[in-house]
């Protein structure tokens, strides 16, 4: 996820007045498993101390109002859950292939220790990606590595699956059908690995396989994005086909071309673009309405000199207006990069901030999951009581079904003390969410979510309480997947 940029020097004013937060905005966060980097810490640490530790991020960014998290679950050919389709992830179990002891299903435990947080769990899986490097020692033999060696093409420091094959984009469809149909997942999330970045002096070598499916009108690069378009379009249609109301989102690197190369790219100088060197085309994924959001990586601060954040987060508001629109935020760079714009408290602030001003950007994700925890005490101060003070409802699918929300059966609602405990019967089988209001003069503000599963037909939903807040009439409602939101009920909590 970590991208870099030739530079030369831009500079560029910033506006900083606090924006007021809407009603609907998307705060996730990505949870990293490939290496360890946000969870497991280590992949040989006890079942107790896994869960302990995934819960800790997770509270931390409940706390935050942050209302997504999207995690890995397949770093390079393998997978966090059980699946016959790639085998163990080492990252998870410290042996590839090897069952995690006590531990059988990972996916569904993160899933529901998410949703209790009123959090969306988006999965993130990396298609195309074989290995993280070239020691092939470390695979397991049920790895499509030794499995299907033919889809396999070796490049720089790692393994590639070959996106020209329809086998290699076949299984990927299987493994997305899989997850959709067995886990209560919100959305599929894919980021910028497609085709992979340039190594200078070396060939990703799919000349052969070109040569066999390539049609006479098409370059080799319009083959490669086809392949991608292929893929983007399929999972789509996979998506949509068992559970409509789940999101398909896709990450991208920040630059889709620079104005050098295209009139119509950015006014950027990236040493790598997307467009030309991934072959990936969002723009043409947004046209085509095969995503329902799209969340390019913009880790650069807002004056970095040809790849300002300001410019790069201006191009795709301009460019894709027509889906849910997430900026990217390199949260992983506050105090720990060459460029000192990172040294300031505010850099983040900033950048959030510019995201509220412009028309078509519904919110934000910070890479990764382990930048803000346990330190940086002012960012985190600072989002807390100016930007996420307040929890948001989370932005649903393009593809909305208008359908009509019936209120759950309040079974009880009871204070204590600050605590509201409240329990439902319920018949609707699109997971929804319960939203808790505080009213004053026909004003309504959201201040508490809970996620309600499309498998459990009843249960008992905590909200803590400000006295503040339970100085005004407190009110209840409930959203669907789609967005769709039920008739307001009073709560008499007195």
């Amino acid at each position: 996820m970590r991208r870099f940029l030739y530079i030369l020097p831009i500079l560029f004013t910033c506006a900083c007045a606090t924006v007021k937060a809407p009603k609907k905005e998307f705060r996730g966060v990505w949870i990293a498993t490939v290496a360890n980097i946000d969870w497991p810490k280590h992949p040989n640490d006890d079942v107790s101390k896994k869960k302990k530790d995934f819960i800790e991020i997770l509270d931390f960014y409940q706390k935050m109002n942050f209302n997504a998290a999207i995690v890995q679950v397949r770093t390079a050919g393998d997978a966090l859950y059980p699946t016959n389709l790639a085998p163990w992830s080492r990252y998870l179990t410290g042996t590839e292939g090897k069952a995690p002891s006590g531990f059988e299903e990972p996916l569904k435990w993160m899933i529901n220790e998410t949703h209790k947080r009123g959090m969306e769990f988006h999965a993130w899986l990396n298609p195309y990606r074989a290995t993280v490097s070239l020691d092939t020692s470390l695979l397991s033999q049920k790895h499509d590595y030794y499995q299907h060696p033919d889809w396999i093409i070796q490049y720089g420091k790692k393994n590639y699956y070959n996106p020209g094959l329809p086998a290699v984009r076949e299984k990927f469809n299987k493994i997305i059908e899989e997850l959709v149909t067995t886990y209560e997942v919100d959305a599929i999330h894919f980021d910028d690995y497609f085709y992979p970045y340039k190594v200078e002096g070396d060939t990703f070598d799919d000349a052969a396989t070109y040569a066999k499916y390539g049609l006479p009108s098409q370059s080799l690069e319009d083959w490669r994005r086809s392949n991608v378009d292929s893929l983007v379009q399929n999972v789509h249609r996979t998506i949509k086909k068992h559970k409509p109301w789940v999101q398909f989102g896709i990450s991208p690197f920040g630059v889709w071309k620079n104005k050098s190369t295209d009139p119509m790219g950015s006014d950027t100088k990236a040493g790598q673009t997307t467009y030309e060197d991934l072959f990936a085309d969002p723009v043409l994924w947004v046209q085509e309405g095969w995503l329902d959001y799209l969340a390019p990586q913009v880790y650069w601060s807002m004056d970095y000199p040809v790849a300002s954040h300001k410019i790069i987060t201006s191009w795709w508001d301009q460019h894709t207006p027509n889906t849910n629109l997430y900026i990217g935020n390199g949260t992983y760079k506050i105090k720990n990069n060459a460029d000192k714009a990172w040294d300031k408290n505010n850099e983040i602030p900033k950048q959030l901030n510019f995201a509220r001003e412009l028309d078509h950007i519904d919110g934000n994700i910070f890479f990764s999951a382990k930048s803000l925890i346990g330190q940086h005490k002012k960012v985190n101060e600072k989002l807390q009581k100016k930007y996420y003070r307040l929890p948001a409802e989370n932005p649903g699918p393009l593809n909305k079904v208008v359908r009509e929300v019936q209120l759950p059966a309040i079974k009880s609602v009871q204070l204590n003390e600050q605590i509201l405990n409240i329990c439902v019967n319920h018949t609707d089988e699109i997971p929804r969410f319960l939203n808790l209001y505080t009213s004053k003069k026909e004003k309504h503000q959201l201040v508490g979510k809970q996620y309600i599963s499309e498998s459990d037909m009843e249960g008992c939903y905590q909200f803590q309480l400000t006295k503040k807040q339970l100085r005004n009439d407190i009110q209840i409602n409930v959203s669907d997947a789609y967005g769709n939101e039920s008739a307001m009920l009073p709560l008499n909590v007195n």
